[in-house]
């Protein structure tokens, strides 16, 4: 088989097994990755065909996922320095990650954790309007249950630390709904519980 056509086989299989996952995940599919993965493929596979330059078909895909992934990449690392409390960091991150023209699920996947970093800063009402905004978003498709949970559990958090407790309960409520085996439940049954005692549970940063 020659390389060229190798390339395409490999780029072709990384959609569809992306294109899976997020179907999976319940984040609908996404026809910007699907572009820019099928237009990478095709330049890469017709320069090596005119060129006859050898490119490995491991490193392609590395250089696939790294420029189709860059959003999410970004994400992860802006929500590694929020944990470890650099939030001025984290927003820079976050900044960079929203100029590179995110699809609607990275989009969605980036203002969940930077509603929650927004949060951890003390802006709440930022945090609020932010995360409210992704869940306003959730009925169209690109939203992950996981990252739908992780969106109410911390907008319950935030609620609950400007004492709207009633709309924190809703909040923990829904994560409840949302997703009743995950860790966001597990936690938001422990806030409610704690709510009980008039203590403010931790927020909870979601990666990739």
């Amino acid at each position: 088989m020659s390389l060229p056509v190798l390339l395409l086989l490999v780029g072709f299989a990384y959609v569809v097994l992306v294109g899976g996952l997020s179907l999976f995940r319940r984040e609908g599919l996404s026809l910007r990755f699907a572009i820019e993965a099928v237009i990478l493929t095709g330049l890469a596979s017709g320069l090596v065909a005119l060129t006859g330059f050898y490119v490995h078909p491991v490193l392609f895909l590395l250089v696939l996922y790294l420029i189709t992934m860059r959003v999410r990449l970004l994400v992860d690392i802006g929500t590694t320095l929020a944990k470890s409390g650099r939030l001025l960091q984290a927003e820079s991150v976050y900044q960079l990650a929203a100029r590179l023209w995110p699809d609607q699920t990275g989009l969605l996947v980036l203002q969940v954790n930077r509603g929650t970093a927004l949060m951890q800063a003390g802006k709440l009402d930022e945090a609020i309007a932010m995360l409210k905004g992704v869940l306003g978003r959730s009925e169209q498709g690109y939203l992950g249950v996981k990252y739908e949970a992780a969106a109410h559990y911390n907008l319950g958090v935030a609620y609950l630390r400007k004492n709207q407790n009633a709309q924190a309960v809703i909040e923990f409520n829904a994560v409840l709904n949302t997703w009743p085996a995950s860790e966001h439940a597990r936690r938001a049954a422990a806030a409610l519980e704690k709510h009980r005692h008039s203590e403010a549970p931790e927020p909870v940063e979601e990666e990739k």
